[in-house]
């Protein structure tokens, strides 16, 4: 359903897939208190129209297939064109590859001055050969399309930098990163039943792991790693909260069984809520390859729970190495073994790296404090074209 005009100003905000609305939380609600009228753009789904309700902005449905598609493709850039003439926002701001790729070329074929191509990671960063000439090439004519583009990252504008993405100038980090910051009302240290309500022991070891089940994420080495420290602790279980994501990544259909036959292993499947999962983990591992800023290392870390993560681009901004967490390289379950029980073996660490954690986001990444800085950004490019200043900004009442 297309929106009705309004005096407000309009922005567009758009993702390839519905499941990446869950990651908008927050920022939607922020745009519309600030005097936006937020039109919301995804694949049709459940969730695309669940986050819209929730944050009270308008959701329009435009397929978009994650994968290349060139006949779908363009009848996807044919829908957004046609939306964006129809809506003439004064701001968009488009992220994820396809999504990225076909919003930035249809606001830059209507003329909308204000183009933000918001980086949550680098996909071609685990690709090779034609594939990855092919994704950077993409990358580019997305980045090149865009007014602005907002890396996620202080490693992720690094990298996009190294990759010749666009002009310094146009690549902009906001704070520290983040595209939301997290709420530490909602996610803090208590109680939880969700150790009891999933069947595992009161004073089982439980390692866990929040986001989609695929390779990129590094659930393979991760598997391979708890099979290591199960002969260490062999009451241990690895709680996996999230889904197997059929996207290019997929897990294998071998680790799959593997992982649904084992019953020390827990698959919840996609959680809108995951705190009480938190709070039953005594650690969180996140074996990426590749990330933007990963949300769930700074739920986790607001939760009060220290975080393995890898050196990977994103990954390895959101630990403070040996004060909120350990990091080690991508694709070595060896290593992800030796961190994981190095913690387990020593709960006094865990407790202090756990508490150095929640400082850390109470410090840098409070959601107001991040949408705060996100929402003036925006209004500035509006009534400026250009990045304005953010120091001394008011917070947002959220």
């Amino acid at each position: 359903m297309i929106p009705s005009p309004s005096s407000q100003p309009v922005i567009v905000i758009g993702v390839t897939n519905p499941q990446t609305c869950l990651v908008m939380r927050g920022r939607l609600r922020a745009f519309r208190l600030a005097g936006f009228r937020v039109v919301l753009v995804a694949s049709p789904g459940p969730l695309l129209d669940r986050i819209a309700a929730s944050e009270g902005v308008q959701a329009v449905a435009i397929p978009m297939q994650r994968e290349i598609a060139l006949a779908s493709d363009l009848v996807s850039l044919w829908q957004l064109w046609r939306l964006l003439g129809q809506l003439r926002p004064e701001i968009v701001e488009f992220s994820t590859p396809k999504a990225g790729l076909l919003g930035m070329l249809a606001a830059r074929m209507r003329g909308i001055r204000s183009r933000v191509y918001l980086l949550r990671g680098l996909k071609l960063e685990t690709a090779t050969g034609f594939k990855r000439r092919l994704l950077l090439a993409a990358e580019r004519l997305t980045c090149r399309s865009a007014h602005v583009v907002i890396a996620n990252s202080p490693s992720l504008r690094d990298k996009a930098l190294a990759l010749r993405l666009m002009p310094a100038a146009r690549l902009v980090l906001l704070g520290g990163g983040s595209s939301r910051g997290v709420d530490v009302v909602q996610f803090c240290p208590g109680p939880s039943s969700a150790r009891q309500q999933l069947g595992i022991a009161p004073d089982a070891p439980v390692v866990g792991f929040v986001g989609r089940l695929t390779r990129d994420k590094g659930v393979p080495e991760l598997v391979d790693a708890f099979e290591k420290v199960l002969r260490r602790y062999s009451q241990t279980r690895l709680l996996l909260v999230g889904w197997f994501d059929a996207a290019e990544d997929a897990l294998p259909k071998a680790l799959r069984r593997r992982i649904e036959n084992d019953p020390r292993m827990v698959v919840t499947g996609m959680v809108d809520a995951p705190r009480d999962y938190y709070r039953a983990m005594d650690l969180m591992v996140l074996p990426s390859w590749r990330e933007g800023f990963p949300n769930a290392v700074l739920e986790a870390a607001a939760t009060g729970i220290p975080v393995v993560t890898t050196l990977a681009t994103g990954a390895r901004d959101s630990v403070l190495p040996e004060v909120t967490g350990l990091l080690v390289p991508p694709g070595n379950a060896e290593a992800v073994a030796e961190a994981v029980l190095t913690l387990l073996d020593n709960p006094e660490r865990r407790q202090r790296m756990g508490q150095a954690a929640r400082n850390w986001v109470l410090e840098g990444f409070l959601d107001a404090q991040v949408l705060t800085l996100t929402v003036k950004f925006y209004q500035g490019l509006i009534a400026n074209h250009c990045a304005p200043a953010v120091d001394g900004v008011p917070a947002l009442r959220l």
